[in-house]
Parts: C-alpha cells; sequence; structure tokens
C-alpha cells in the first residue's frame, strides 16, 4: 500500500483546545493538534509518546490514551475511544469512534472504525465453495478430450527461456525514469550542467 511521505510540520506548536489532560511525561511532537469538543474530552496517561502532526478530535464522548501507549506521525483519531496501555499505532491511521487494545500493533495507514464499508464474509466463503464443486466433474470429461504431442510438433518460438539474446529491435538503450531524474538534477543545481547532456531549454 502506497502511504504518501509525510511533510514536517511547520508550526513548532502544540494546539491544545478544550477539556484536554496531558500527564507531565508525554511526550507530544511539534504540529499536535489536541481539540476536544464541547462536552468531550481528551485524557493523555504518563509515558505516551504523540508523533509530529497527530491529531485527535474528541467528539461526543472521550478519547483515552492509555500509559505507555504510542502514535505515530500523521495518526488522526476522531470521536471518541480508547488506545489500550503501550498499544502502538503507525503512522498516517485513522481511527473513527473504534478503540485499540492494550499492546495492539496497528499498521501504518490503517483505518479504524470505517463504517461505509462491511463485508459479508460468509457470502465470500460461499462462493468460493461454489466454484470448487465444478472442476472435480469437468476434470473426468476432459481427460479423454486432451490430443497427445506428437514427436514432430516444435514447441512455440517465443518460448526461448533465455537461449538466444533478443533482437536489437527489442533493446531500449534509454533507462526508465533516466529524463525525469536528469530533471530533478537541473533543477536543483541550475549551475551545474551534464557534459554529456547539455541543457536545450536555456535561451
Amino acid at each position: 500500500m502506497y502511504l504518501p511521505p509525510l511533510q514536517p510540520a511547520n508550526n513548532s506548536h502544540v494546539y491544545v483546545w478544550g477539556d484536554v489532560t496531558i500527564h507531565p511525561s508525554a511526550a507530544i511532537a511539534p504540529g499536535a493538534i489536541l481539540q476536544a469538543a464541547p462536552d468531550s474530552k481528551i485524557v493523555i496517561a504518563a509515558g505516551v509518546c504523540l508523533g509530529m502532526g497527530a491529531i485527535i478530535n474528541a467528539y461526543q464522548g472521550t478519547i483515552e490514551i492509555e500509559p505507555g501507549a504510542t502514535l505515530g506521525t500523521g495518526v488522526l483519531i476522531v470521536g471518541y475511544g480508547k488506545i489500550g496501555a503501550n498499544a502502538c499505532v503507525g503512522a498516517a491511521t485513522t481511527i473513527f469512534n473504534a478503540s485499540v487494545a492494550a499492546r495492539e500493533v496497528i499498521a501504518a495507514g490503517s483505518v479504524l472504525g470505517d463504517t461505509s464499508r462491511q463485508v459479508d464474509l460468509n457470502a465470500e466463503t460461499e462462493k468460493v465453495t461454489e466454484e470448487e464443486s465444478p472442476p472435480e466433474t469437468l476434470a473426468s470429461n476432459t481427460e479423454a478430450e486432451i490430443p497427445t504431442e506428437t514427436s514432430s510438433e516444435k514447441p512455440p518460438e517465443a518460448v526461448q527461456n533465455g537461449s538466444q539474446p533478443p533482437s536489437p529491435q527489442q533493446q531500449d538503450p534509454s533507462i526508465y525514469g533516466q529524463d525525469r531524474v536528469q530533471q530533478i538534477l537541473q533543477t536543483l543545481f541550475p549551475h551545474r550542467q551534464s557534459l554529456n547532456n547539455p541543457r536545450q531549454d536555456i535561451k
């Protein structure tokens, strides 16, 4: 799964708004936002570590982060729930009205509490069992229909298994992405030009 690169926070401050309780031993990185709506609260226990740019937004309940829990960079927690003691939540994870058990590890980029998509696992297993039974009956019918190969038939030309080098028409001298790398280097270092590829866009 692709995760976009995390950008450093422009703000070295931590934003706290509403009923938020933070233990003095908690470590909160720059750019974190802790926001509790009216009639909601956030409780950060001892030894908690919040990564850069983590956002915790309590709404219609309490978000409690128990001792020793670690939330990675860019984690988003919305609604209510509990992060158990010594749990580890990976970077760029979204938790919506859900809880994480104590000592549980959540992979980076995960989404918890998303009720917009629900998968019926029983329906999937029924489809698989239905599809498995017909091939067994077809196997007995197809055994008699398979023709035997004669020694005079030649294997197809396409299957060379690396015995012959590809023809010159198939070889491409350019390297994939080389143009983009050159463009980036020229953008970063405009006064340094490659001897092999002088810049054409200078007029």
